[in-house]
């Protein structure tokens, strides 16, 4: 049997408009609703083999992890922020500033001191800046 040629136009066009509709629609409904907060802090990601977490702390402001252990990030005059791993830089956001002091810490660990503001060595003799080998 052969089908017109209308009829296949009609099936192809019918068949198109439904998928257009379908991923518009799909994109929509996976939108949080324009009224729901959103964290402008958050971030979750792998980067130079570190996850990176982030987040908006109780008191509002953002609050880091590398592999789990805290990073204290300080705002600075211009907007952005430091971490006490690198003074010197400042970078437009939390992700940012995180992703930079991983690059500085290289291949060392985070120390668990880091998360502290003021604390830039390990107070029982560890390595400067929140580093440890």
């Amino acid at each position: 049997m052969i089908v017109p040629r209308r009829v296949a136009l009609r099936s192809l066009f019918a068949l198109a408009v439904t998928a257009f509709t379908g991923g518009a629609l799909g994109r929509i409904a996976a939108r949080p609703p324009s009224g729901a907060p959103r964290d402008p802090h958050a971030f979750d990601e792998m980067y130079a083999g570190r996850r990176l977490l982030g987040f908006t702390g109780p008191d509002g402001g953002p609050v880091a992890l590398v592999d789990g252990r805290p990073l204290h990030l300080m705002r600075c005059a211009d907007g952005g922020y430091v971490t006490p791993i690198d003074h010197y830089e400042s970078c437009p956001t939390p992700l940012e500033a995180t992703r930079a002091a991983v690059d500085e810490l290289g291949t060392s660990r985070l120390s668990r001191f880091a998360g502290a503001h003021g604390v830039h060595t390990d107070p029982t003799g560890g390595s400067p800046r929140g580093v440890h080998a």
